[in-house]
């Protein structure tokens, strides 16, 4: 070995017998060579006369990268050589008739793939210009044998990947190139390429499968942009056939030729003229290949050539507009749809076959025949076999699933998503041919059930998922009336105690099908009975998986609410099969282990509370319901309270966690108590939550740090807001003050909502209230949030920030709801004095330039309100001294003029629009209520200072007189557009 040799077999080692060190001087000596005038000579003389890979590697990858990037730069003598050069090589040719020189194309493959390489960058730049002899050049040396015919396909190959196909991204100039290649080659060699593949596997099918192999993997690419006559015609595909055909041959042979046939049908080209090509085919040849149950390469390859078929048939049937032609589209697909039916459910489709595409384009087909026929019918059947396999998990995964680990999450979002597109093709289905989706559905549960507990457990689950996705598409009166179909399969259902019930993934499914068909239920109402046992038993609340038994008390709690006074007579054996799960409850003993798992009790008890929060049910077994249930839940938080202070850090988060779960389930209990039967016709009953408040409030003085308490009890104010009516105002001072004394901007947003929700239902009736905590609530708020803009940028989206910013929303939305219901006097009380202007000064900032158009539209909203609350007396005092000038001369100007001119308020958006249309209506008003005193301001003061010509000043003041408010809406914006061009310098006013 010379030192190039030795550098470049270094830079190669991988073994680590070469030292680091001298590995890299080898890379860097290899990197210097590149650079030297000679290196394409040197290249060359290194592949005729070394054997070692390396070099011959090295050699090809430097001559691609010079060849690619220098080639302009090369001489002509120097370009000349390396062409003859290379092309010897590939041809199995001799330098000077050396017979001692190396045959490259003998070399391992990927020595060969990286000639092929170097010949194709060759023939980038010099074919058909000036090379325009190099493919008809090949052809004779294809007589070499197997070697040169490898090295061929191997630059037709490389051809194709480099340059012509379209399954890589491409540059404009090289998709310019391959359009020049293609063409020159369909005009000069295509034809005679073309012959010679025939040859050569006519004359080597016997002999070299793997050569023939080669050959029709190479000619797999070209078919797509090569006149198909030159292989349509009765030379080729009958080999072609033949071939497939040939149980003597390999399996990669026969593959090779069903790829071809596939890119035959896949061509592109007018729909009746691929209707014939198809018809010429003779397709029903291959049927055979994939009838039995052996699985193979080869019945994968025949698989993707028969849908793929049906492909293009379903195609010829909707391009056609002939009827004939649609009649013998219909027929060819006919023919082929039981294989393809057949493939879908035994063997691994292509990724690029898209099932539901497929059998979604043949169903729409069928909407427009009407009645089907028979053989029509039999498809749907078929479809339908497809839709069921295709939606089973594997066996594989069950355990998994059941425990719901890592594998069995990623398995069951992946089946999820899967099958969205396969159910909504269930419900094509069912609409083209209800009878027969009907009948498929219910032979299928039979069917899943009858087999043995061990292997139905898929099946079984995927049975009841379409019986539970065609409920989706049942109209409600078809659920109600059940049409013989849920008459006969609803009882089964409900009756059956399935032998797999255990599994999670059916448990599951089969309470989400009783519910789906509740309606049905819910007009026979015999089958009651059988639903509550479905739920109450351990195939529901009571089952031993965690996760059904929460997906059950959920759908039982919608079950209730459904059939709710139907369940009446059913009250006492419903709370006797929840006792236990209720004594859960009552018992402050869980671990911290037990309490993380545990069903948290809401949708239980709020299921209760709808039973028995029913007028139908007497007073006096009301009260014992609900005292019973209340009695030892208050008694659970009042032992809490008496011993907070013995608490040990080992309790402590257990006892909070409880409470938690208790005041959950005391707030979802009284979600079926009505305000007006707790209030009006039954006092007792709200008596009854009047004291539980009085038991729960104190937690807010004994845990006054405990966030998760807190905002459990303020979620239960909000419930007694709900459910106690006017009632509940003695317990809220108090109430209040305390969540306002302690509470962070996360809780101070919960306290926020609370209030709106006290003021939109009671409106007035809080003045009182609003008058004592508003100057607290407005101090502390506005001095946690920042007066100007948020800070945006890396590190500004905090948590912090993110809770300041809905802080911020809330505070608004309070100031807002105050201002719509009459209680704008709350911020002229003498304790709110302090903070009157800092709001509204805040609130005019904030009209002017929040980025939030929806927050500037409701501050404009509120002006408009408090410019109707303290307009002049009509004695001419001000009602709030000063509040005129304010508006007139800081509103009206910043908010109303300013703001509209800035560039950054675009009209095309349809959330500045609302916010300019409130700007105009605020104008309005402002005139309405102050009269001349705004107008005079306006054309003297504030018009001039945005430079606008005091006559277009005057008209718009003219229209704001007028009653048409969407008139002075668009004469408004016609005027800041004209004097936003102005403010740029494109328009002169005349």
């Amino acid at each position: 070995m010379d030192d190039l040799e030795k550098a470049i077999v270094f830079s190669f080692d991988e073994s680590g017998a070469v030292d680091s060190a001298l590995k890299s001087q080898a890379v860097s000596f290899c990197q210097q060579i590149k650079g030297t005038p000679l290196i394409c000579k040197t290249c060359i003389e290194k592949l005729y006369f070394c054997k070692l890979v390396q070099v011959q590697f090295w050699c090809l990858q430097t001559l691609y990268e010079v060849i690619k990037v220098k080639y302009a730069l090369m001489s002509v003598e120097e370009k000349d050589f390396i062409r003859k050069s290379l092309f010897s090589m590939a041809c199995c040719e001799f330098l000077d008739d050396n017979k001692n020189a190396v045959r490259v194309i003998e070399s391992p493959p990927y020595i060969r793939n990286k000639l092929a390489q170097v010949l194709v960058t060759l023939i980038y730049f010099e074919y058909p210009l000036i090379w325009s002899s190099v493919f008809v050049d090949f052809l004779p040396h294809l007589s070499k044998g197997p070697v040169v015919i490898d090295m061929f396909c191997r630059v037709l190959n490389s051809l194709d990947d480099e340059l012509i196909s379209l399954d890589y991204p491409r540059t404009s100039e090289e998709i310019a190139v391959a359009g020049t290649v293609k063409d020159a080659m369909r005009q000069q060699c295509v034809e005679q390429i073309v012959r010679a593949w025939y040859e050569i596997v006519t004359m080597f099918r016997n002999s070299n499968f793997e050569v023939c192999t080669g050959v029709l993997d190479c000619m797999r690419r070209y078919i797509s942009w090569i006149d198909i006559n030159l292989i349509v015609n009765d030379a080729f595909i009958p080999l072609l056939f033949e071939l497939i055909l040939g149980d003597w041959l390999s399996e990669k042979f026969r593959g090779a030729a069903v790829r071809c046939i596939l890119a035959v049908v896949s061509k592109r080209m007018d729909p009746q003229a691929k209707l014939s090509l198809l018809q010429r085919l003779h397709i029903s040849q291959v049927f055979g290949l994939v009838s039995g149950k052996v699985e193979s390469e080869l019945v994968s390859e025949v698989a993707a050539l028969l849908t793929g078929y049906a492909v293009e048939a379903l195609e010829c049937v909707k391009q056609l507009n002939s009827e004939d032609a649609i009649g013998v589209s219909m027929k060819l697909l006919n023919e082929v749809l039981p294989s393809v039916f057949y493939v879908m459910q035994t063997c691994e489709l292509d990724t690029t076959f898209c099932i539901v595409q497929f059998l979604s384009g043949y169903v729409a087909t069928m909407k427009s025949l009407s009645p089907l026929r028979e053989e029509q019918l039999l498809h749907v059947g078929q479809i339908l076999e497809v839709i069921h396999k295709q939606i089973c998990y594997e066996s594989v995964y069950r355990d998994h699933l059941d425990v719901l680990d890592k594998i069995g999450l990623e398995e069951e979002a992946r089946m999820v998503e899967f099958r969205k597109d396969l159910l909504v093709l269930l419900r094509s289905v069912s609409r083209v041919a209800p009878d027969v989706t009907q009948f498929f559905i219910r032979t299928a549960l039979v069917n899943s059930v009858a087999s043995p507990p061990d292997r139905s457990v898929e099946e079984v689950e995927a049975a009841l998922s379409l019986l539970y996705a065609l409920g989706e598409s049942m109209s409600d009166e078809a659920m109600r009336s059940g049409n013989g179909f849920l008459s006969e399969l609803m009882p089964m259902l409900l009756q059956t105690r399935l032998p797999c019930h255990s599994n999670r993934l059916v448990a599951l499914v089969y309470l989400e099908t009783v519910t789906r068909y509740l309606k049905f239920v819910q007009e026979n109402i015999q089958y009651i009975p059988m639903v509550l046992g479905a739920f109450l038993d351990d195939r529901g609340i009571h089952h031993p998986n965690i996760h059904v038994s929460r997906r059950a008390s959920y759908l039982f709690m919608r079950v209730v609410k459904l059939l709710k006074a139907k369940l009446v007579p059913y009250i006492e054996r419903i709370l006797q099969s929840l006792q236990d799960t209720v004594a859960r409850f009552i018992s402050m003993n869980y671990s911290s282990k037990e309490l993380s798992g545990s069903e948290d009790g809401s949708h239980i008890f709020e299921a209760i509370g709808l039973l028995i929060g029913m007028e139908d049910v007497p007073l006096e077994k009301q009260s014992d319901y609900l005292s019973s249930l209340l009695t030892p839940l208050c008694q659970q938080v009042q032992a809490l309270l008496q011993n907070a202070k013995a608490l040990n850090p080992e309790e402590y988060p257990v006892k909070i966690a409880n409470a938690q779960q208790i005041i959950m389930a005391i707030n979802s209990l009284s979600k079926g108590f009505s305000e007006r039967l707790v209030t009006s016709s039954r006092p007792a009953i709200g008596l009854m939550f009047k004291q539980t408040l009085d038991v729960l409030l104190p937690i807010l003085v004994v845990f006054p740090r405990v966030e998760p308490l807190r905002s459990k009890v303020t979620s239960f104010i909000h419930r007694m807001v709900d459910t106690l009516g006017s009632s509940v105002f003695p317990y809220l001072p108090k109430a209040l003050g305390q969540l306002l004394a302690e509470s962070e901007p996360k809780e101070m947003v919960d306290f926020l909502v609370l209030l709106n929700q006290l003021i939109c239902k009671f409106n007035t009736s809080v003045r009182d209230i609003l008058d004592e905590i508003f100057p607290a609530i407005a101090g502390r708020i506005l001095n946690i949030i920042p007066r100007d803009a948020f800070p945006t940028g890396p590190g500004a989206n905090t948590e912090e920030i993110r809770e300041l910013q809905e802080l911020q929303r809330t505070f608004y939305t309070f100031l807002h709801v105050i201002a719509t219901h009459d209680l704008s006097s709350v911020f002229l009380s003498p304790k709110s004095r302090s903070c009157f202007y800092p709001i509204m000064r805040l609130l005019l900032s904030t009209a002017c330039s929040h980025k939030d158009y929806l927050v500037r539209k409701a501050c404009v909203q509120i002006f408009i309100r408090l410019i109707k609350d303290w307009r002049v007396r009509p004695d001419g005092e001000e009602k709030v001294p000063g509040f005129q000038s304010f508006i007139i001369e800081g509103f009206a100007r910043d908010c109303c003029l300013y703001s509209v001119l800035d560039k950054s308020f675009q009209f095309g958006d349809a959330n500045t629009l609302v916010l300019f249309g409130e700007i105009v209506t605020a104008q309005k008003v402002i005139y309405e209520k102050f009269g001349n005193d705004f107008l005079i301001h306006l054309v003297s003061k504030d018009f001039p200072s945005a430079h606008c010509p005091h006559n277009l000043a005057v008209q718009y003041c003219q229209k704001l007189q007028g009653s048409d408010i969407k008139a002075l809406k668009s004469s408004y914006q016609s005027l800041i557009e004209k004097l936003r061009l102005q403010q740029n310098g494109n328009l002169v006013f005349r």
